[in-house]
């Protein structure tokens, strides 16, 4: 779904680079991707992050999985290849963001590690930091949240490739976090970002 079909395309290069838009905003463009099942806490850990970040003056962008799938990946189903398509325009887009200078917070259940790998290559490539936080929260516990009556409807059948249930989800093994969600509280899991952000360095230009 994603082989190359446009041609006669030249790549244009502009007149400024990340590190001076970097230093315009003061920060330095990242992108902060959180993986993990459905009802981990995901969306609830990036919205307050979101807030947080801003609130102490940083650029900062929330991208949100059902919200993308209302726009610009609303043809797009939960087949394999549609998941691994969904996944390939996050990344581009996310990869635009970071390198706009923007704090990018991608909240994605992204179940499978080749999907993540190849977001995570686009940013190494393009000389970007990458984030992978790996919100844990073991299955049994996110049956219990089920804030959207999904888990129920797997259960019974109702719906078909659904993620822990009849469709795996491959953890991560080397994330530069592992957030377990099921044992810490909202603002212990965005400190926990913000720590990593700031050993990084990535909360200054």
């Amino acid at each position: 779904m994603n082989q190359q079909k446009a041609t006669n395309i030249t790549w244009h290069d502009g007149a400024v680079d990340p590190q001076e838009r970097h230093k315009n905003l003061g920060q330095k463009g990242v992108t902060v991707w959180m993986t993990g099942l459905s009802a981990s806490g995901k969306s609830t850990v990036a919205v307050a992050l979101e807030q947080v970040l801003l609130k102490q003056g940083k650029h900062a962008y929330r991208l949100d999985g059902d919200n993308i799938r209302h726009g610009l990946n609303n043809n797009l189903g939960f087949s394999a290849d549609d998941r691994a398509e969904n996944i390939r325009r996050i990344g581009e887009v996310a990869k635009l963001f970071a390198d706009a200078g923007i704090i990018t917070i991608a909240s994605f259940i992204s179940p499978y590690t080749a999907d993540r790998d190849k977001v995570r290559k686009l940013h190494d490539d393009a000389k970007l930091p990458f984030i992978e936080v790996f919100v844990d929260c073991p299955l049994e516990e996110a049956e219990k949240r089920d804030p959207k009556g999904l888990y129920k409807k797997a259960r019974a059948g109702e719906i078909k490739g659904f993620t822990g249930i009849d469709d795996p989800y491959e953890a991560p093994t080397n994330p530069e976090l592992h957030l377990p969600t099921h044992e810490y509280s909202i603002a212990q899991s965005v400190q926990a970002v913000l720590d990593v952000l700031e050993k990084k360095n990535l909360l200054k230009a």
